[in-house]
């Protein structure tokens, strides 16, 4: 019999092996499998499909599952995946098995070793209690009964301990007692103590040594104990979307709903309707720093039925919560993007919540889009799907108004709390009246002021890491740029020890005394990041206690879920950050954001570049005034009459999209037609041109003069070198995303020679 196999090998499609007929194999198991020279682990995606005479199949090393290890719905969803968005079946492969289940272990769980007393143990300590003489037993005493039984007092100490726990105790609290591993080796021997090993599962829930003053998660739960009385408008959507769920049919609805206006609570209520009726649900989230605070809110509801999927796991925690899940031991899994391919059966409810955010689409092969491959999962489940944000995508709003997805609205926030006033700093004024070098304009530092005497909190988003964006030389008008990538390396650390790293490539060096171009001294450094806000706030704040959350603070695993438990407990006054701090967060001592340079979006080269402006200044606002208080955001900008910032100043999220739309039709963007972004790369800027000006011409005389697609391009990528490699590239638009992909994909066909050396993003949200 033959299978055919995806083995985790990128660009690969599916190979064929064979297998004895005897040999169960399902669609769905794993089967280690020759390729080339080394043994790999690979899936099973097909039986029985035959092949040509003349073609030599080698035989499967070894089949480790006799059932699906993988679930077939899971398995039909990656190869979907690899089709849609132009990918080897392969590529899918690592996203759907835990790390540590590669190497044949099914269940490759942490053991802990337990000592318990055996019946015999009992009568010896017994036996030795009634022959003790009345002196103090110590290490090297031995007592002897009256049956002759001879112990240490070291055995004797571990047999009293032992008796005490009907359980038993595990070695390493032994150790720590001072009962050496030898003294129960020997209690052992003489049969009166056994070991056991239990299996320990790794639990993500449980604070970690890095964590200070509690969890997110804690700090969700105890945000979540109390039971909430939904509002109208809460209720009415709740009605609305379980009515569409006990249709037991795929739909789609787009809950669009304003900052602060409950969604969450309408996700638990359609989680806990989903269990009743014997399903399960799958919450999507945006961001790890998200994953926590939303898992500790759906666990204080539905207990240990809950379970995490996200990469900031350690491996050993990922593979046991893989596991429960496919255990069918959960109910609800709360991740980030790779979560759509947990293996949840009987799946009923996905929720993608923040569904706009740009973080579900994965930067490397296969580029898929979360959000748009929790839909597929959700038809192919015959699930509910609800996609929830304040800020919609525009595709997704697009297809809510042709009819394709349900609309639903939450116009009001909870407790009819009003929205953030906002102000605008026009930053040409205030250049104009304070100098070139301000950060914090008059107006936010005078705000930061009055929140902070009065114990409320700040929030100040830059979207830019580091200290400062480029070094710059007044003698030749130069600047350090990085060898690698053409970009100019950004500053970071303290004055000290400041070192030019690229965001690219991760090169750094240190920050030179002189121009490398023309020895100069004369350099400055321009620009500024969130290194750079947050010393200015320390400055302009004395004595208060600023945060920082961008990557560079968090590297060290725990620290994300520290810092923001520091601000949700009110250990920190002002958390300084990039969008991170814009997402999904609820603070309610949050009464004012500071929104600097909000325009660093709007000058990249991409179509996007005024949705993401617009989406990131709503949020962020929407992160002010959650509790109590009156919410203020004070957002400075150079253009404060750009729509994308004058409407969000208004969180006119209708406006926006009349005003977007028109451009995108005018321009032949998405969402009114289809787009494939095409990068060639090549060790010279020749190469990378002369090979995409092939492929733009092969995907060209595809279309016969039909006009069913559009190529533009060749031309160079706006990131014209990355990582010691030039890049040129192609867009294809169409009206039909199958055939333009069909297309594409013969014309590559055609140069095998390209095919670690191009990248196809099948609706990308960048075209850097």
């Amino acid at each position: 019999m033959f299978i055919h196999v995806a083995v985790p090998v990128p660009h690969l499609d599916l190979l064929t092996y064979s297998v004895p007929d005897e040999v169960p194999a399902p669609v769905g198991a794993r089967v280690v499998v020759p390729l080339g020279p080394r043994l790999v682990t690979g899936i099973v995606v097909e039986r029985g499909a035959g092949i040509r005479p003349d073609v030599e199949v080698k035989p499967v090393h070894r089949v480790l599952d006799d059932e699906a290890f993988v679930p077939c719905g899971v398995v039909a969803l990656a190869r979907w995946t690899a089709d849609y968005y132009a990918a080897g079946v392969g590529d899918t492969i690592p996203a759907l098995l835990p790390p540590m289940a590669r190497g044949g272990r099914v269940d490759a769980h942490r053991t802990l070793r337990v000592a318990a007393i055996t019946p015999a143990g009992i009568e010896a300590l017994a036996g030795v209690m009634a022959a003790a003489v009345p002196a103090p037993p110590g290490p090297a005493l031995v007592v002897k009964s009256h049956s002759g039984i001879r112990l240490s007092g070291r055995q004797r100490e571990a047999l009293e301990l032992l008796s005490g726990s009907a359980a038993g105790v595990a070695t390493p609290a032994l150790a720590a007692r001072g009962i050496a591993a030898e003294t129960l080796s020997r209690l052992v021997r003489h049969g009166y103590v056994s070991i056991r090993n239990d299996r320990v599962e790794r639990d993500p829930f449980k604070p970690s040594n890095a964590d200070s003053g509690g969890t997110q998660a804690e700090t969700g739960t105890q945000a979540a104990s109390a039971v909430r009385t939904l509002t109208v408008e809460q209720t009415m959507a709740y009605e609305r979307l379980r009515a569409l769920a006990d249709t037991g049919a795929f739909r789609v609805a787009l809950l669009h709903g304003v900052t602060g206006s409950g969604k969450t609570e309408i996700y638990l209520r359609l989680s806990a309707w989903t269990r009743h009726q014997a399903r399960r649900a799958l919450i999507l989230v945006p961001e790890i720093a998200l994953t926590p605070a939303v898992a500790g809110i759906f666990r204080s509801h539905f207990g240990e039925r809950v379970a995490i999927q996200h990469s900031g796991l350690s491996a050993g925690e990922r593979h046991d919560q893989w596991q429960r899940i496919r255990r069918g031991e959960v109910d609800v899994v709360v991740g980030t993007r790779s979560a759509v391919f947990a293996p949840i059966e009987r799946l009923g409810l996905v929720v993608v919540d923040e569904e706009h955010d740009a973080s579900y689409k994965q930067d490397e092969s296969p580029r898929y889009n979360g959000r748009d491959v929790a839909i597929v999962r959700a038809q192919h489940a015959g699930a509910l799907a609800v996609l929830g944000s304040a800020t919609p995508s525009m595709e997704s709003y697009y297809r809510a108004t042709t009819g394709k997805y349900e609309r639903i609205v939450l116009e009001r926030r909870v407790l009819d709390r009003p929205l953030a006033a906002v102000t605008v700093v026009d930053m040409r004024e205030e250049y104009a009246a304070v100098g070139p070098d301000v950060i914090l304009s008059r107006a936010l530092r005078d705000a930061m002021h009055s929140r902070l005497e009065r114990h409320e909190q700040v929030l100040v988003l830059l979207n830019r890491r580091g200290f400062a964006t480029a070094v710059f030389c007044r003698q030749c008008a130069g600047t350090i740029d990085c060898p690698n990538c053409s970009v100019s390396l950004v500053v970071h650390g303290a004055e000290a020890a400041r070192r030019a790293r690229c965001h690219y490539c991760n090169y750094t060096t240190r920050v030179p005394k002189a121009c490398p171009l023309c020895g100069g001294t004369y350099l400055e450094q321009t620009g500024f990041g969130t290194e750079r806000v947050e010393a200015e706030v320390a400055a302009a704040c004395p004595g208060v206690r600023v945060g920082r959350l961008d990557r560079d603070a968090i590297r060290r695993r725990g620290t994300l879920a520290a810092l923001l438990a520091r601000f949700a407990n009110g250990d920190l006054d002002v958390l300084v950050g990039t969008q991170m701090i814009a997402k999904g967060h609820d603070f309610p001592r949050v009464t004012l954001v500071g929104v600097v340079s909000a325009d660093v979006g709007l000058g990249v080269a991409d179509f996007r570049a005024s949705e993401r402006t617009f989406q990131l200044l709503t949020q962020v606002a929407g992160r002010a005034g959650r509790g109590e208080q009156q919410g203020e955001a004070i957002i400075q900008t150079l253009y404060p009459e750009h729509y994308s910032i004058r409407l969000a100043c208004r969180q006119d999220y209708s406006a926006f999209y009349e005003r977007e739309l028109h451009f995108r039709r005018a321009m032949r963007y998405p969402p009114a037609i289809s787009l494939i972004n095409t990068v060639v790369r090549a060790r010279t800027f020749t190469g990378a041109m002369d090979d995409a000006a092939d492929i733009a011409q092969r995907v060209r005389e595809a279309d016969g003069g039909r006009d069913e697609w559009r190529v533009l391009g060749p031309a160079p990528a706006p990131l014209g070198r990355l990582r010691g490699e030039y890049r040129a590239q192609l867009l294809v638009k169409g009206s039909n995303r199958r055939r333009i992909r069909a297309a594409l994909q013969a014309a590559l066909a055609t140069r095998p020679d390209l095919q670690r050396r191009i990248v196809v993003d099948v609706d990308p949200l960048n075209v850097l």
